[in-house]
């Protein structure tokens, strides 16, 4: 793991630094003051952890500062790690008995979804399982080339058609080569769309009911590709998308391109849903399976744990 945390602590760099760098000093002032709680308060806001879940975070911390009884303000550090990584469930597997497993990857355009479908793929193929991909995001062809390359790479069937065809179709073909191949898990890539868009988000539906046609128990996990540089906007898109398509868990991108990292915890907080992989780069190696306490740490920049 100390590689993975070391990776993880580069990659949030910007968020370490600018929203947080001035918590060493902040935490190292003798007392706790009304200056401390002041200074925290912006300093997690800052992070775009959001004004509920900073205020909820401030709330318990100043409960532990009371009942252990703490005086020195860098004795808060283990405690607002603590609070972080409560808010943040330890992700759940995403390989069951079922054959195949099912998994239907939703995000809006420029999130990385497909990026992330190639680089879960290499993931899955790397623990020995088998593959299967489902080019449903027929609306780009460079989606469905890009889905290719990512068979070829890491050997997994690609199920494809042209541009334009349907996606439930596609969805449907997937499911039924997956189960002639035997394979064990299906990552089905579905078009980027906007939470506010209809007609699209409508599209998204129809492939559900097209899984559940075949497999009343699909799709076994819906996860939603989010980009952390878009900031608090990702909340919108968790609802919109919860309601439409029922996600289950996220996977969160390019954290190491944003000062604001904190939305992870804000987003993970409001939903419960269980955070499966960050991205943290542009290689495959560079997508790795979350773990709340390692993340709390590097997003904090204090240490690498034990």
């Amino acid at each position: 793991m100390a590689d993975v945390f070391a990776k993880w602590r580069s990659g949030l760099a910007k968020t370490s630094k600018t929203a947080f760098g001035r918590l060493a000093t902040l935490l190292g002032v003798t007392e706790i003051t009304q200056e401390t709680w002041d200074d925290l308060e912006a300093l997690l806001i800052q992070a775009d952890l959001g004004i509920e879940t900073t205020a909820e975070i401030l709330e318990s911390l100043r409960r532990v500062v009371q009942s252990r009884g703490l005086t020195r303000s860098e004795e808060l550090s283990e405690a607002l790690q603590a609070e972080l990584r409560a808010r943040l469930q330890p992700p759940p597997a995403l390989h069951w008995k079922d054959k195949p497993s099912v998994i239907m990857v939703a995000g809006v355009n420029g999130s990385g979804k497909t990026t992330t479908i190639g680089k879960l793929a290499a993931v899955f193929a790397e623990d020995g399982k088998k593959v299967v991909l489902a080019a449903a995001d027929t609306f780009r062809a460079a989606a469905i080339e890009q889905l290719q390359k990512w068979g070829e790479r890491t050997g997994a069937t690609v199920v494809a058609r042209e541009q334009g065809a349907d996606p439930a179709g596609v969805a449907f073909e997937a499911i039924e080569r997956a189960r002639a191949e035997n394979a064990d898990i299906l990552l089905i890539d579905t078009a980027g769309r906007l939470q506010n868009k209809t007609a699209l988000m409508d599209e998204l539906e129809k492939i559900l009911r097209v899984i559940k046609k075949l497999d009343a128990t699909a799709p076994h996990a819906a996860l939603l590709v989010l980009d952390a540089t878009v900031g608090q906007n990702a909340l919108s898109q968790v609802e919109a998308f919860t309601r439409i398509a029922g996600i289950t868990g996220l996977v969160m991108t390019k954290l190491d391109g944003t000062a604001k990292g904190g939305i992870l915890v804000a987003v993970a907080a409001k939903f419960a849903l269980p955070v499966h992989f960050i991205g943290v780069g542009e290689s495959v190696d560079d997508l790795s399976t979350f773990d709340p306490g390692e993340f709390a740490r590097a997003l904090v920049g204090l240490g690498n744990g034990t």
